[in-house]
């Protein structure tokens, strides 16, 4: 039973890394300019991401295998559960962790690096005319990844030597959770330090992008659908187009009428009139191509369709609204639990010993738990939130060195350099993410699950505790050291290997810690921002494509979208006369 339930978890985990290489796939895909595309960078970029998200989607894994060990409705081990089992458990969750964080550290500082000199160093002309080799090319990019060999070497180097947790007086460093934590080898030491410092490099860009994308991706949800319909835009642009010639040609009939010309108001309000003109006609093809005029009736079907299915994107960004309200309580509440009641405090990165205050996502993800995979699903669609709010930060922000742009990521304009550097940043703000979803959003489910133990006293220190009759099951946590909780509870190999950074490494748990606050911050500040304001994820984009430029005054409030939806399904719009001409302009222009 115990082998049958272990491989069911394994596949799981095994069909999600699937869907995981599936987005990844369509990301870059979507993303990278169809002019630019490089076969190389578009592999490293998908391995790279299918990496990052299987390190953040091993916690349920790691939570379950562990908490599988256990019955928390006795508060006992099941009978198979031996140390020597629960070791070999721990002991492979341990193999894979170790792997997957070398591999993320490895891609993120030498792989992705050496990509990117690799197309860079790509010369057509010097390939065309054959003094450019393979060998060449990989020699002059070797070159300058030198630079990150070092600092790797380095980094690894700093770790195995630096000293750490000097000050071991407190009284939380003789729990029997501490001093696991803090029996570790050299070559652990070194992986902590330098997975440590990733996180916190990650923390720094996470409290701007991610923030700033967690709170625009639901408003951009909620405002992306026009306030008008394809065949209303079509007959006020054409009424409005109609109106704009009749009046250029009163004007040059009143030029030729004239020995001087026009005066300078009506060249003034000539030029403005070919300016409009311009725009309206660019306006008319756009309203054609989203009215499905001259496609195939399989492209007018999907249009159909997806105009049918326009108001489940609006509620579907209301509901994203509330989740990401609802994490936000649940950070805020976990940070003032630890601010206050940490045993340690700033000596080990403020661990929480046990929950004080209740937590909304901890409470959720606890009792699904009880039920694999269903906090599986959960933590799925949480991680994924996270992971697109960052791509949407970066799309709304840019990748910029202080107020310098330097790349932008936009919807099938992202050139190679700048989808690799993206992926460097996604590699850093996912493992910020991981710290915040197991420390912050839900601390108790990503320490121990469900997870309880019998609260009773032992005849031997081996026994399992009894707690058929006598309901005395109290919650598996940091601070229990009972020698019942020692027998019973198990903490996952994730939360554990986080602990032991923030513990070795307090400074990291410090700044990782303070910085969850400024998380909250620009997310509060940009969510207030864009309930007032439309979210112009597409600026540069806008600039550069005039056509996208023109269209975003179409936007207006959430019922006359309901009213544009109904006329794009039954493709009727409202009737603009020559005499209404006017009305059809001041429209466009709200």
């Amino acid at each position: 039973m115990a082998l049958i339930q272990s491989t069911l978890i394994w596949v799981v985990y095994a069909v999600v890394i699937a869907l995981v290489v599936a987005v990844a796939s369509i990301f870059v895909y979507l993303y990278q300019s169809p002019r630019e595309r490089s076969a190389t960078v578009s592999i490293v970029c998908i391995f790279t991401l299918t990496s990052l998200l299987a390190t953040l989607l091993l916690l349920p894994v790691d939570i379950a295998l562990v908490s599988s060990t256990t019955s928390s409705k006795l508060g006992r081990r099941k009978d198979w559960a031996t140390d020597a089992r629960v070791d070999s458990i721990v002991y492979t969750l341990k193999i894979v962790y170790y792997a997957l964080y070398s591999l993320d550290a490895v891609l993120c500082l030498l792989v992705v690096p050496f990509t990117y000199f690799w197309y860079e160093e790509y010369d057509e002309v010097a390939a065309e005319e054959g003094t450019q080799t393979i060998g060449s090319r990989f020699l002059g990019a070797l070159k300058y990844t030198v630079a990150f060999l070092f600092l790797v070497i380095i980094l690894f180097l700093v770790g195995f030597f630096v000293p750490v947790a000097r000050d071991r007086n407190g009284a939380h460093y003789g729990l029997d959770y501490f001093k696991r934590i803090l029996e570790e080898n050299h070559g652990e030491r070194a992986l902590t330090f330098a997975i440590g410092l990733l996180i916190t490099l990650g923390t720094l860009i996470y409290v701007l992008y991610t923030a700033a994308g967690f709170a625009l991706l639901p408003v951009a949800f909620i405002k992306s659908a026009p306030a008008i319909s394809a065949p209303t835009l079509t007959a006020s642009t054409a009424s409005a187009l109609e109106q704009n010639r009749e009046r250029q040609r009163q004007l040059e009939g009143r030029s030729a009428g004239s020995s001087e010309g026009l005066n300078a108001k009506d060249r003034r309000e000539l030029d403005a009139l070919v300016r409009e003109e311009r725009t309206l006609v660019r306006r008319e093809r756009l309203a054609a191509e989203a009215s499905g005029e001259h496609s195939n009736w399989l492209v007018k079907t999907w249009m159909k369709i997806e105009a049918i299915f326009r108001p489940l994107k609006l509620l579907g960004g209301f509901l994203l609204m509330i989740f990401a309200i609802l994490v936000w309580v649940s950070m805020l509440l976990t940070g003032i639990d630890k601010a206050k009641n940490s045993v340690c405090k700033t000596h080990c990165g403020y661990i929480l010993g046990h929950i004080n205050i209740l937590n909304p996502m901890n409470w959720i993800f606890v009792k699904s738990s009880k039920i694999f995979p269903i906090d599986y699903v959960i933590f799925l669609l949480l991680v994924l939130f996270f992971f697109f709010s960052s791509v949407v930060g970066m799309a709304a922000i840019g990748i910029r060195f202080l107020w310098l742009r330097l790349f932008q990521i936009r919807n099938g304009h992202t050139s190679p350099q700048a989808l690799l550097m993206g992926t460097v940043m996604l590699t850093l703000m996912a493992l910020a993410i991981n710290y915040a979803v197991a420390m912050m959003v839900a601390p108790q489910y990503a320490h121990f699950g469900p997870q309880t133990y019998c609260d009773k006293p032992l005849r031997h220190p081996t026994d399992q505790p009894d707690c058929t009759e006598h309901r005395k099951l109290r919650p598996c946590s940091e601070t229990a050291d009972s020698q019942a909780a020692r027998n019973v509870c198990t903490a996952s190999v994730g939360s554990t290997f986080l602990d032991t950074i923030t513990v070795n490494f307090s400074f990291f748990g410090a700044v990782d810690f303070w910085a969850q606050f400024v998380f909250l911050a620009v997310y509060l500040i940009v969510f207030v921002v864009s309930l007032f304001r439309v979210p112009k994820l597409d600026q540069f984009e806008a600039e550069q494509d005039a056509e996208e430029e023109e269209e975003e005054g179409l936007l207006a409030s959430t019922g006359r979208r309901f009213g544009a939806t109904w006329q794009d399904i039954t493709g009727r719009g409202k009737n603009y006369g020559t005499s209404n001409g006017q009305g059809a302009r001041n429209d466009d222009m709200e």
